[in-house]
């Protein structure tokens, strides 16, 4: 496989037999809205049209773009590594792990709107918009749709449960807030050095193209659970941890004998 070639001719569509047609009738064939076209455009995953004056020209190969920009949302790619694979910019060894890391966010339920999180969850739309600003629910786009999962149905349901028990909805947030930033960071460094110490050397290794895709798309599968668990075992340590150096320093006796029984708080 030459690089690049992930942005090559899609089979199966409708072609335009060489003949060049207007927006509307590209629209119609790609099964896409116009908007969509000129959107992909700005993003530059579409070449702009031959011009004619004011007429803009549109052919097969706009058409077959069109069809393989569908094509790789169905399998989850952003637009824009779709783009950086259209335009050949990722490496070949690249193209499987970003196919892995797509399929990550893969699941067998439909993709929710907004709207229907909020009445899954029994909460005001625009409070969930809110939520999402905050980062505390991050969408996922499958099918070339974005949308949430029932996993992010759950997070609010828990953060209903912390309004309930007296948290106010400007400190949750708030938490929220800097709670995205300091995972965005850590996550940042984490992928930093999954590049450093795993990607890098795999790319400079010995290797066929084929064997250093193999072992990258092996190492993510690898380590992204193993991660995952570091850090939610981590975080529940360190917070059962500050929760009891708070109570030994505020709390009564009652409290810090109701407190010892729980479990795995002599864990911390």
């Amino acid at each position: 496989m030459e690089r690049g070639a992930i942005g090559g001719r899609a089979t199966g569509g409708p072609a335009t037999g060489g003949r060049a047609i207007r927006v509307e009738e590209l629209a119609r064939r790609a099964d896409v809205s116009v908007d969509t076209i000129r959107f992909y455009q700005k993003r530059q995953l579409l070449p702009a049209p031959r011009r004619e004056g004011r007429i803009a020209w549109y052919d097969a190969d706009h058409e077959d773009r069109l069809g393989r920009i569908k094509e790789l949302q169905r399998q989850g790619f952003s637009l824009a590594v779709i783009r950086r694979l259209l335009d050949g910019e990722l490496d070949v060894t690249d193209v499987p792990l970003a196919a892995a890391v797509a399929g990550a966010q893969q699941g067998d339920a439909d993709l929710l709107d907004l709207d229907q999180v909020a009445a899954r969850v029994g909460i005001p739309g625009p409070l969930v918009e809110a939520i999402v600003r905050e980062g505390l629910l991050v969408p996922q786009s499958r099918d070339g749709h974005t949308g949430y999962t029932v996993d992010d149905v759950e997070v609010l349901r828990s953060g209903l449960r912390l309004l309930e028990a007296g948290f106010p909805l400007n400190d949750i947030l708030a938490l929220a807030r800097h709670h995205h930033e300091a995972t965005r960071a850590i996550a940042g460094q984490a992928v930093e050095m999954f590049d450093t110490h795993v990607r890098h050397p795999l790319q400079a290794a010995e290797l066929t193209d084929d064997e250093k895709a193999e072992r990258l798309v092996e190492a993510f599968r690898t380590l992204l659970p193993t991660v995952t668990s570091l850090v939610a075992h981590h975080f529940r340590s360190v917070l059962l941890e500050v929760a009891q150096e708070h109570l030994e320093a505020v709390g009564d006796a009652s409290e810090l004998a109701a407190a010892r029984n729980e479990p795995g708080w002599d864990r911390a």
